[in-house]
């Protein structure tokens, strides 16, 4: 098998759950099965929003972000329900237990995608055929369907995963990107959006070939050393490597301030929080990083000092959104004592463009909320000028006065035995650590 595999180079596995939320339901519950449906924000609501639907909704052209009346309108047989994160979660690690059986380099992007470095895994098949096995012992031990790319890096990985939904396995090598990539809008490549795109149609750049071919210190006035990696991307070009730790990565972004004096006023302990906020959010910003947990840092008058910190539901950059969670761990955490220093810390923080939002309800249906109204507001002040409209401060609820959510219970034991009912799974894991062995 070994003449499947490059001599140099890497062999590069992007999995990508298809329609995640909607198929774990499915999975949970049959009857659901060749049905279009929904999982939605507010579903008694009709301005809830769309998070994710099956096929066999999009077939109706009911897509993500949609408002319900907008989705119902287009088909009105579709059936809603509220997402069940709990659920989805153990699915996710059950996954990610199926893949690494296969290599422990394993490298976790989101919820329902990650990327597997197969280079050293002839032992177990040509690259396709560990891909098939991969998509069919997901369908298998938890009926749940995948699509799954293969490429010599990540970018192109990622790319080829999208190219065939559902259940679908790709092939896409260097010296196909001129003829399979080139010739699609600029805007379809992984990692640019719709403001990239308009700024790069504003030196004619249209294509994906238009950006492989331009002049790199045109793309890097525009935007930036972000620019140049696109560049090299668009070219087929990507040299990150699978990392299993990085969603464990240590590094941080922080600040913090020793007080004037010490003091037990709420109001001013939280604006200095704020303050420390934005500083950390502009230095990530600069950095082009997110975090994934935020902590705050409490010294009092008698020199005791605590740190608490939070694991975020999404990765966070914003000012409002740091010191919401800062905020929140303070008041919870603060014993109404003086208090001498306070400080904010952005953890476990990564590169912005690879961190994906895991789909989290009630961020992802604030932001998409938010974003008519960043608009508006930047059109303003390109208009009028900076200082014509700023965002407001944010003040964090009353802890005693805030609405408490409620997670659904995970009533079956779907995933959580899945190991138990797979055998295959144990057979596998054992001929996989032989062959390792006589190899």
């Amino acid at each position: 098998m070994k003449e499947m595999y490059p001599k140099k180079g890497r062999v590069i596995l992007h999995v990508d759950m298809n329609s995640f939320y909607a198929s774990v339901e499915m999975a949970y519950d049959s009857s659901l099965k060749g049905k279009p449906l929904a999982i939605a924000g507010n579903v008694e609501e009709r301005r809830g929003i769309i998070v994710t639907c099956s096929y066999e909704a999009r077939k109706f052209g009911v897509k993500t972000t949609m408002p319900i009346w907008e989705a119902k309108k287009l088909c009105p047989q579709l059936i809603l329900q509220k997402p069940n994160f709990e659920r989805y979660r153990k699915a996710s690690l059950a996954i990610f237990d199926i893949l690494r059986q296969y290599t422990d380099q394993v490298e976790p992007v989101s919820i329902d995608e990650g990327y597997l470095d197969i280079t050293e895994c002839a032992p177990l098949g040509s690259p396709l055929e560990i891909a098939r096995s991969i998509q069919q012992r997901i369908l298998e031990t938890m009926d749940l369907p995948c699509s799954i790319g293969i490429a010599p890096n990540k970018f192109l990985a990622k790319t080829a995963s999208d190219m065939k939904k559902p259940m679908g396995i790709t092939i896409l090598r260097k010296r196909d990107v001129p003829a399979k990539l080139w010739p699609l809008e600029v805007g379809e490549m992984h990692g640019i959006g719709k403001k990239t795109a308009e700024k790069l149609h504003l030196i004619n750049i249209m294509t994906i070939g238009d950006l492989a071919k331009a002049q790199e210190i045109s793309v890097k006035n525009l935007l930036g050393i972000n620019g140049v990696r696109l560049k090299e991307r668009a070219n087929g070009n990507d040299g990150r490597l699978v990392d299993p730790e990085s969603i464990h990565d240590h590094k941080s972004v922080g600040n913090s301030t020793t007080l004037p004096k010490n003091t037990s006023s709420e109001k001013e302990l939280i604006d200095i929080l704020g303050k420390l906020s934005e500083k950390v959010a502009i230095r990530l910003k600069n950095k082009g990083l997110v975090g994934q947990k935020i902590g705050v840092t409490i010294r009092y008058g008698n020199l005791k000092t605590i740190t608490r910190s939070r694991l975020t539901p999404n990765p966070v950059w914003l000012k409002e959104d740091v010191h919401a969670l800062c905020a929140d761990l303070f008041r919870k955490n603060w014993d109404g004592e003086k208090v001498r220093l306070l400080g904010v810390t952005a953890f476990e923080v990564k590169e912005k463009e690879t961190a994906s939002l895991q789909l989290d309800l009630f961020s992802f249906e604030n932001e998409a909320k938010k974003e008519p109204l960043y608009q508006a507001m930047e059109q303003l002040q390109n208009k009028f000028g900076k200082s014509i409209i700023k965002r407001g401060v944010y003040t964090a609820p009353d802890p005693k006065t805030a609405a408490i959510g409620t997670e659904t219970s995970f009533n079956k034991d779907l995933f959580d035995n899945f190991a138990l009912k797979d055998t295959k799974n144990r057979d596998a894991r054992k001929d996989i650590r032989q062959k390792w062995d006589q190899d």
